[in-house]
C-alpha cells in the first residue's frame, strides 16, 4: 500500500463533497500536470491511502482520509470541448489524461499547512517543499503514521 496526499480546491470539490457522492465515491479528474497524472497512471493502486488536502483557500490543510477506489482510466473531461479541462490533443486511442476513483474514509479536524510546517519530522513532504504546486505527491509511510497518529489523534 501506498499514500499520497490530493489537493483540491474547497469550492471545486471538498471532503464534504466527497462525503455526499454516490456511494461516497468519485472521479478525481481534471488533473493536468504530467507528473501528477504519472502518479495516477504508474503507481496508484486500489486501496493506497490518501490524505485529502484543502488548497486554494483561507486556511489550506488536510480535511480528511480517501481511499484510492480504482485502477486509473481516461479522465473524460480532456474530450469534451466545454470543458476546461478539455485537450485538443488527446483522443480516445491515444488519450493523455487519466483519473482514478476516490472513496471517502473520514472527515478529521483540519491540520492545517502552519501545523504541519511546525513537525521536522514532515520537512520532507512535498506539499511543504517550496515552488511545490503539484495537485499529488506520495507521503511516506511514516509522515502518513505521523500525521494519522499524532496530529489528527490531538496527542
Amino acid at each position: 500500500m501506498r499514500y499520497w496526499l490530493m489537493k483540491s480546491e474547497p469550492d471545486e470539490f471538498s471532503i464534504d463533497d466527497l462525503a455526499a457522492s454516490p456511494g461516497r465515491r468519485a472521479p478525481w479528474s481534471g488533473v493536468r500536470n504530467y507528473q501528477a497524472r504519472n502518479y495516477m497512471r504508474d503507481e496508484m493502486r486500489p486501496g493506497d491511502r490518501v490524505l485529502f488536502y484543502h488548497s486554494s483557500c483561507p486556511e489550506p490543510g488536510i480535511a480528511g482520509i480517501a481511499e484510492v477506489a480504482s485502477a486509473p482510466y481516461p479522465d473524460e473531461t480532456q474530450f469534451d470541448p466545454k470543458s476546461e479541462y478539455h485537450d485538443p490533443k488527446a483522443t480516445r486511442g491515444a488519450p493523455r489524461w487519466v483519473q482514478v476513483d476516490v472513496k471517502f474514509v473520514a472527515k478529521t479536524p483540519l491540520v492545517g499547512l502552519a501545523e504541519l510546517r511546525r513537525h521536522k519530522s514532515l520537512a520532507g513532504m512535498g506539499v511543504l517543499q517550496r515552488g511545490s504546486r503539484l495537485s499529488i505527491t506520495p507521503v511516506t509511510k511514516k509522515e502518513w503514521e505521523y500525521i494519522t497518529e499524532r496530529l489528527m489523534s490531538g496527542s
